[in-house]
């Protein structure tokens, strides 16, 4: 019943994607599994600190990253606060519990020129789905969305005058994002092979199948990692590589942080502060090579 009641307070209330719901969900799931296993089903009420810590070597011994795990300590925290809240416990355990150190990792990011090259060198056919794939290489490139943000645009998202989009992000929160003449002509010639395709389509969802259906996130994936193995090497290739690399781009040309943090539509500047990384080391490098007292040492 308590989950239940957790389960709708993050949907309905907090407003949480059905993507993090689903993970909230199995997260939930491992650490109930784990009471029951060590601990006879140990009541919610019940559960100490310690219990959390012995959860979490567990977690260290089947090979869980601390990144992961430190993911499913956030769910937890979320569900002991709505706990506490809703009067269901007295204390709350995870007070005590310390979440386990990670190393920062920085975004993967598509280079320049390799970009360059996928919208300059690479064929794609002039078919319905060739120009809906160019067009979905695009928008992400030139955004910066997220892959849910473009699944999630509908035919009104976009401004062709006033050359903007319209994305509702995380927690429902709505942003304007500007983009230039290249995106806005790439945008005209989709939607018309789009009504040409479909005729009279009632289906308001920008961006469709073959069918004429609303496109689904997996297709949008294997677009990107198809295309993008045409022009770089990296291990990751998929939709958020070209969000780090949109953001990256900006800041290596100088783009005020704060209006990068508007345009990915991060709460934080915390998490935008990572994309200066590049730009610091270009300036590292200079400093080294230009600098009398960098070049003695």
């Amino acid at each position: 019943m308590k989950q239940r009641a957790f389960f709708q307070y993050i949907e309905l209330e907090k407003r949480f994607s059905p993507h993090t719901v689903l993970a909230y969900q199995n997260d939930l799931g491992q650490f109930f599994s784990f009471l029951e296993e060590q601990y006879d089903a140990m009541s919610i009420q019940n559960v100490e600190h310690t219990q959390i810590r012995s959860w979490m070597v567990q977690m260290r011994q089947d090979g869980i990253s601390p990144r992961s795990i430190n993911r499913k300590l956030s769910t937890l925290k979320t569900y002991y606060k709505f706990l506490l809240k809703r009067d269901f416990i007295s204390k709350n355990p995870m007070q005590k519990v310390l979440s386990p150190k990670i190393g920062k990792r920085l975004p993967v990011f598509v280079s320049k020129e390799s970009m360059e090259r996928l919208f300059e060198q690479v064929t794609f056919p002039f078919t319905y789905e060739g120009i809906r794939d160019r067009t979905i290489l695009e928008i992400l490139y030139t955004t910066g969305i997220r892959r849910s943000e473009l699944v999630g645009l509908t035919i009104k998202s976009i401004d062709l005058v006033q050359r903007q989009l319209k994305v509702l992000g995380k927690g429902n929160k709505e942003r304007i994002i500007p983009f230039g003449k290249q995106l806005a002509d790439t945008f005209q010639q989709y939607l018309d092979i789009r009504s040409a395709t479909f005729n009279a389509n009632d289906e308001m969802s920008l961006f469709l199948t073959k069918k004429g259906t609303k496109l689904y996130s997996n297709i949008v994936y294997n677009v990107v990692k198809k295309y993008l193995s045409y022009v770089t090497t990296i291990d990751k290739r998929s939709p958020h590589v070209l969000r780090h690399s949109f953001a990256t781009h900006l800041s290596d040309n100088g783009a005020d942080l704060n209006a990068i943090k508007e345009l990915l539509g991060h709460s934080s500047l915390a998490a935008t502060q990572v994309y200066t990384h590049n730009s610091i080391d270009k300036l590292r490098k200079v400093y080294e090579q230009a600098h009398p007292k960098a070049k003695r040492e």
